[in-house]
């Protein structure tokens, strides 16, 4: 085979296999296509999470005053009991001694007052017709006066033993549930320098309330009569509705995280709520009911290369994007932190207000606007100027067909990086 008919075969094989590549084989530039969205009118709300305890309302401890043997218990735990209702009886019986002492020694007062009172007649009488002297008279007057004293003395102490007495029976002070009982019959409970505490009871079950332990960096956004919502574990799927209450002054202080209790009010109607749960709690520090909101991905969107074959980019004249890399519309709520050093040497970071930016789609123009934003969720963003539920919104790009984001590429805006595209 001559040389020239071996050049010409091997030609036109590279032409087939270079046709074949070009038609079948290579990768295709996909067109980018763009997603748009319009404003829309919703809730938008932000937060603060905390974790707490569930406790009742009002928790009332019942004890005793007098020392002695629990002889009787009328009530256990879970029990619901009423204001005065019976709950338990000390023994009386050295008690009851004692108030049968007390009575003998105020009737024998009482005996002797009546004596040193008609002796003291019989002395007065005397001593008008002086058969007696000032001084018997005096001795006279003043065992009268001793006896009566006596007589007073011996009731308070008939009262006091009394009384003693009464406290040999428990009675609730409230109306509630028991929640607690800590001791049983047959136990001797010494009340000489505290009181014992005998059973623990909740006033109402039915409206409980929430610890919270809310961080000291959140604590700011938190005030009186917001609204809250929190889940227990017992209750996976419900949400229980309550509101702020009180916010107490006093830190706790654990591993050098600073927590303040903050007070939800839950109402328990259904009682699945019981002490001791814990419930992860979302306070709501801010509430917009009627907001204009885009997507947050809206104010990150900024066109590339792959766009710029399809739509006229139209971005706001004069505006230059730092080299620093940061992207117009970036930070949530229209806010950029910058580092500042005072005269001290103290690094302090100060919180500057820069505007925020999106684009819209004008038929196959991509035109940047400017807008001024408020509340930001990380997944919704309220608009308070600058557009209208009108709008047509870029939010994203992807290549159709490899579904990569467009926004990949580089974009004519920034500033090229130094060494090109080196790797």
């Amino acid at each position: 085979m001559k040389p020239k008919k071996i050049i010409l075969i091997i030609v036109a094989i590279v032409v087939v296999l270079g046709l074949i590549w070009y038609f079948f084989m290579r990768n295709k530039e996909q067109p980018a296509v763009l997603t748009t969205e319009k404003p829309e009118t919703g809730a938008i709300s932000t937060s603060v999470t905390a974790t707490g305890t569930i406790q009742p309302v009002d928790t009332v401890t019942v004890g005793t005053q007098v020392s002695g043997t629990l002889s009787a218990m009328y009530a256990d735990f879970n029990s619901t009991v009423k204001k005065g209702q019976l709950l338990a009886e000390l023994d009386p019986i050295l008690l009851q001694a004692t108030v049968d002492q007390a009575k003998a020694s105020l009737a024998q007062a009482q005996s002797n007052q009546i004596y040193q009172e008609a002796n003291f007649k019989r002395q007065a009488l005397l001593y008008k017709t002086d058969a007696i002297s000032k001084a018997e008279y005096d001795l006279a007057k003043n065992t009268d006066q001793v006896a009566r004293a006596t007589v007073n003395n011996a009731k308070a102490q008939l009262r006091s033993a009394e009384r003693n007495l009464s406290f040999t029976k428990i009675y609730s002070p409230i109306d509630g549930v028991v929640l607690g009982r800590s001791v049983s019959i047959g136990q001797t409970v010494a009340a000489s320098f505290s009181t014992p505490t005998l059973f623990t009871i909740a006033k109402d079950i039915t409206k409980m309330q929430v610890e919270a332990k809310v961080d000291e960096a959140d604590i700011g956004n938190v005030v009186k009569d917001q609204r809250a919502t929190f889940t227990v574990d017992a209750f996976i799927d419900d949400t229980f509705n309550g509101t702020v209450k009180e916010i107490r002054l006093q830190p706790a202080i654990s591993s050098n995280v600073v927590t303040y209790t903050t007070i939800i009010d839950a109402p328990n109607d259904d009682k699945k709520l019981k002490p001791g749960m814990t419930a992860s709690i979302i306070i709501y520090t801010k509430e917009i009911k009627d907001a204009l909101l885009i997507s947050a991905k809206a104010l990150k969107f900024r066109p590339d290369s792959t766009l710029g074959k399809d739509y006229e980019i139209v971005p706001i004249k004069g505006l230059r994007e730092k080299k620093s890399g940061m992207k117009t519309g970036a930070r949530s709520g229209s806010e950029q932190k910058k580092t500042v050093t005072a005269a001290s040497g103290e690094k302090t970071e100060v919180v500057k207000n820069e505007p925020s930016y999106v684009w819209l789609v004008q038929g196959k123009k991509l035109v940047q606007k400017q807008i001024k934003t408020g509340l930001n969720d990380n997944t919704h963003v309220q608009v308070l100027e600058g557009l209208t539920s009108g709008d047509v919104i870029a939010s994203g790009s992807e290549q159709a067909a490899k579904g990569a984001p467009a926004g990949a590429a580089s974009s004519p805006f920034m500033p090229k990086r130094p060494g090109g595209n080196r790797r």
